[in-house]
């Protein structure tokens, strides 16, 4: 029953996501809005590599993301990154699909190189939520800000937006 809860919540907000990163132009994608930030394109590859993230945190208890191959793809072109986007998201959709509530129980840990955890080791099911769904969500926010600030609208992901209520 968890398994088959967080798929349905898997499939709800990738269609969110999708609408997103098809809503950002090719002419956003080297806005900064600080030194600090990644560019649209970086941001908007972080949010399709997110989803890369599901098998090895739903099938192994450890992952260490100092042996992790970060795969951006090329991100010149904002169709690219939804290519990427689909390509990541059907992978995560099997490996959530293949999950058990069983090992939604068991610990999950996060280590840098060394037998030490990034963050406390926790159940599974909470790991999906925070480092997976949260995360991500946490991400799409800043991508609306990114795409209101290069005079570009946002799709809405959970009504109308802001502009759209004011029509």
């Amino acid at each position: 029953m968890l398994v088959k809860s967080l798929l349905g919540e898997f499939e709800f907000e990738a269609e969110n996501t999708r609408k997103l990163l098809q809503a950002i132009p090719d002419s956003a994608l080297n806005f900064k809005p600080s030194d600090k930030s990644w560019t649209t394109g970086q941001l908007a590859s972080h949010i399709a590599e997110v989803y890369n993230w599901y098998q090895p945190t739903l099938h192994q208890d450890v992952f260490d993301m100092s042996t992790y191959k970060y795969d951006k793809g090329d991100i010149s072109k904002a169709s690219n990154i939804v290519a990427k986007f689909e390509e990541n998201v059907k992978a995560a959709r099997k490996a959530l699909e293949s999950a058990t509530d069983e090992s939604m129980s068991k610990n999950w840990k996060m280590t840098m190189g060394s037998d030490e955890p990034v963050f406390p080791e926790m159940p599974r099911a909470q790991v999906v939520r925070g480092f997976l769904f949260n995360h991500l969500y946490h991400h799409r926010g800043e991508m609306v800000i990114y795409l209101r600030s290069t005079g570009n609208k946002p799709p809405g992901i959970y009504g109308p937006t802001f502009e759209e209520s004011q029509r």
